[in-house]
């Protein structure tokens, strides 16, 4: 284990990620009483908190109200999805998702890493990273000089510490230099979580297998607010023979937000697995639908 100090790089407003900390308790309910579609009353009752006061969290957390939360993360609602996608490469540039809807879904360029850098196990390569505030809890971000090449959240089934996610990531690229530098990545994860982005892109690097590199570099297709089976990835790879092979590198991804491994789901609209729980995956699912209706009508009402 690592014996680092964890340096926190905070925005000026640091309720997002306070509010998730009540949301994810909140969705954790929410799942395990989908079937009887908790009351706000019953869901405020569970967290110790007034109604009022939840509504408000959830409000300003995502533009839902836990209603509307709940109906966003339903199975059915994941099923319609996949049912209405069709091609990913088809809805990829979705007249509908152009302004600030979009978030940084087409605010993303990047690059691969060849092979051979992965052959050498990171030797050569330099990562700044730090620890940051997000909006689904503390994050922990690696910077090349290239761009992002690492976004994992701290995970408290995963994680005994922020520490332990940095070991994690070592692990990936144990003969790589890593530098602890938070400001070196500040600005970016600040762009990638902002509502309405910068017009600079957010440059990310891609260190993976060719193979790896490929499924991520699908992911990036997929839409704000659409969701795709492994099985359909599988099909714009290579074939949808390499379905569980498609599986696995989604679980590799070590962008977690960035690439939308979040927006893949089983053929049979369930949530399927991710690698930093499926409490945060749902709850970036209802996210993205509150921050999409919200910028939707936010545009609506200046045109």
């Amino acid at each position: 284990m690592t014996d680092q100090t964890v340096e926190l790089v905070q925005p000026n407003d640091l309720r997002p990620c306070r509010d998730y900390d009540i949301v994810q308790r909140a969705i954790r309910f929410i799942h395990e009483q989908a079937k009887h579609q908790p009351s706000l009353d019953a869901i405020a009752a569970h967290l110790n908190l007034s109604p009022a006061y939840t509504q408000k969290v959830f409000t300003r957390w995502c533009g839902l109200s836990p209603k509307e939360f709940l109906q966003a993360i339903t199975i059915d609602g994941a099923r319609r999805m996949l049912e209405q996608t069709g091609s990913m490469l088809e809805t990829a540039h979705e007249v509908g998702l152009s302004g600030g809807s979009r978030l940084h879904d087409l605010f993303v360029t990047h690059e691969a890493v060849t092979p051979g850098d992965i052959k050498r196990r990171g030797a050569g390569l330099t990562l700044a990273y730090g620890y940051h505030e997000t909006p689904f809890g503390v994050a922990l971000a690696a910077m090349t000089s290239r761009g992002l090449a690492a976004l994992v959240f701290v995970d408290e089934e995963r994680h005994a510490s922020p520490a332990a996610a940095l070991d994690e990531m070592r692990a990936r690229w144990p003969l790589a230099q890593w530098v602890p530098d938070a400001q070196a990545s500040a600005a970016t994860i600040a762009a990638i979580f902002s509502t309405y982005p910068a017009g600079t892109p957010v440059r990310i690097v891609l260190i993976g297998t060719d193979w790896e590199v490929r499924v991520w570099q699908a992911l990036l297709k997929i839409p704000i607010h659409k969701a795709v089976s492994y099985t359909a990835i599988a099909k714009t790879v290579c074939t949808e023979r390499a379905t569980r092979a498609v599986g696995t590198a989604v679980g590799k991804n070590p962008l977690a937000f960035v690439v939308p491994c979040h927006r893949v789901r089983r053929s049979d609209g369930g949530l399927g697995g991710y690698h930093w729980n499926v409490t945060r995956k749902q709850a970036i699912i209802g996210w993205e639908a509150g921050v999409t209706a919200r910028n939707g009508a936010t545009q609506s009402s200046l045109t």
